[in-house]
This record gives structure tokens, C-alpha cells and sequence, in this order.
């Protein structure tokens, strides 16, 4: 498995396994455990998804050694002042059944960010944590957390699909060397039509590969993280089948042209949305 160095050193799988809206018990262990066994190494999930046990349990019933795995998960916005930070995160340690986490982020960049980066920055410093970042941070708020804390974010985890490439934003990430890793790479069933282009489906056929594998390369090649999700086996060894061609300069161009810079899911910078969020 590929991998990318993050800017403290440590080592994140290029493509991993994702876990939102996996909420039955029985569904999410299978999935988590059949993931590893398939060759995942890198396993997300969130406090907000509610699956944090049953991806613990999966990720027991692999076989596969906790030491292999690299396991991130996220605090949820309601928690970040100070002692519910630390009472969740001891949470979250206690349901994925592992003593450390190699990745955790600030899911939304709503409520007392600063307050909750500095309970995350305890547990980094004091070895419960390999790395730490953030989730759904426009530029702004990215350099604001930087220049008023200690610990630069690790990783930025947003939106990013053929259809949201967030172009301007990885251009700060990578001025302060934050990965860059994308949720929704396949746009969560919300993009069917940008699989059914003739020319994703030309640059498809070109590699004997399916339009999703071509969205998916595309984003890795451009150095950018995917954490795709599927509980169909065929699916999921498709979405790892995906560092084994290169994409040709004339085609990756192609593909970012399909850049309509139109967040599918929505982003936290709009009102709207962020209104929305605070009946969460």
C-alpha cells in the first residue's frame, strides 16, 4: 500500500476504508473485518457515526494486528470544550478497543475549536495519538489554528471528488505541509452523472478500469487521500485497484476540467449548512 508521509513523519495509507452510515452492528464488524483481510489498511470513522464499537470489533475480527492498521477517528463538535473533549476521547478509545489512535480530528470547524486542538494536543504529546488534524477547515480557519497553537494539523479531511477538486484550498494545505484526504470521493451517490461523461468513461475503458477507479486515481495521483466506502466486496476491491496504472498527463487534464468547484454534500462554510448543523 502506498502511503503518505504526514508532517510529523508518520505514514498514512493513500487509500482507505470509510464508515459513514454503517450503523448496524452485525453489517459495519463484517465490512471493517473483510476491508483488512482485502488489504485496507487505513480504517475511518467518527464519534457522530455511532459504528465506533462495532469498527473496534471488525477490525478484532480481521486478525489482522492492531499495529498494521491505521485507525483515525473524530471528535464531534458538541464535545469540544474541555473536560467532554477528554471524556470523549477516552470514549472513542474505549468502544475501538485500543489503547492509542493514529489519526483524530476536529470533525467541524463550529463551537470552541481552540479549546478542543488543545485537549487533542495533550494526547498528541503525551503519545495517545500519532497524528492530529482537522476536518471540513477552509484556508482561514486552518491559519488561524496554526498561528495560535502549538501542533500544526496533520491532515485536512473534506469533500473532494471529480466535481469538487478544492483546488485553492489544497494549494494552502500544501504551503503548511497538511494532508490532504478526501471524504466523498465517489460524491456519496449524489454524482452519478460524472461517471457517465464520455470522456471519464474513454479514459476508463483506455485502462480496462471503471469510471469510479478512474475518480479515484485521479485523486491519488494528484497526491490527495480517498477513504471510499462500500459494504460489497467487489466494490471495495475495486476501490483499492487503483495504484496499479498511471493516468497520462492529457488525461489527468481532462479530469480536472470536469472541476466544478460545487460541493455536493455542502460546506461548512455556508450559513445555511452551518445553521443547519447546530440542530445536530
Amino acid at each position: 500500500m502506498e502511503t503518505i508521509k504526514l508532517n510529523n513523519g508518520a505514514e498514512m495509507p493513500l487509500v482507505g476504508f470509510g464508515t459513514y452510515q454503517m450503523t448496524d452492528a452485525k453489517e459495519c464488524a463484517e465490512a471493517v473485518a473483510k476491508a483488512i483481510r482485502e488489504g485496507y489498511r487505513l480504517i475511518d470513522t467518527a464519534q457522530a457515526y455511532g459504528n465506533e464499537a462495532y469498527v473496534g470489533e471488525g477490525i478484532r475480527q480481521s486478525g489482522v494486528p492492531r499495529a498494521e492498521i491505521f485507525l483515525t477517528t473524530k471528535v464531534w463538535f458538541r464535545s469540544y470544550e474541555p473536560e467532554d473533549c477528554r471524556k470523549s476521547i477516552k470514549d472513542s478509545l474505549e468502544k475501538l478497543g485500543t489503547d492509542y489512535l493514529d489519526l483524530v480530528l476536529l470533525h467541524w470547524p463550529f463551537g470552541n475549536t481552540y479549546a478542543a486542538w488543545r485537549v487533542l494536543e495533550e494526547f498528541y504529546l503525551a503519545g495517545t495519538f500519532r497524528a492530529i488534524g482537522v476536518s471540513n477547515y477552509a484556508p482561514s480557519q486552518l491559519i488561524d489554528l496554526i498561528h495560535f497553537n502549538k501542533v500544526v494539523p496533520a491532515v485536512n479531511q473534506i469533500e473532494t471528488n471529480l466535481v469538487c477538486q478544492q483546488r485553492e484550498l489544497r494549494e494552502w494545505m500544501s504551503k503548511y505541509k497538511i494532508a490532504h484526504q478526501a471524504y466523498a470521493p465517489l460524491g456519496q451517490g449524489r454524482a452519478n452523472e460524472m461517471f457517465a461523461g464520455e470522456n471519464i468513461r474513454a479514459i476508463a475503458t483506455a485502462h480496462g478500469k471503471t469510471p469510479q477507479q478512474i475518480a479515484l486515481r485521479f485523486l491519488t495521483q494528484e497526491g490527495v487521500a480517498v477513504i471510499p466506502k462500500s459494504v460489497h466486496e467487489e466494490r471495495r476491491r475495486e476501490n483499492l485497484s487503483i495504484l496499479d496504472f498511471s493516468l497520462t498527463d492529457s488525461e489527468m487534464e481532462i479530469l480536472r476540467n470536469m472541476d466544478e468547484n460545487r460541493p455536493l454534500i455542502g460546506s461548512a462554510q455556508d450559513p445555511l449548512k452551518a445553521e443547519f448543523a447546530m440542530t445536530w
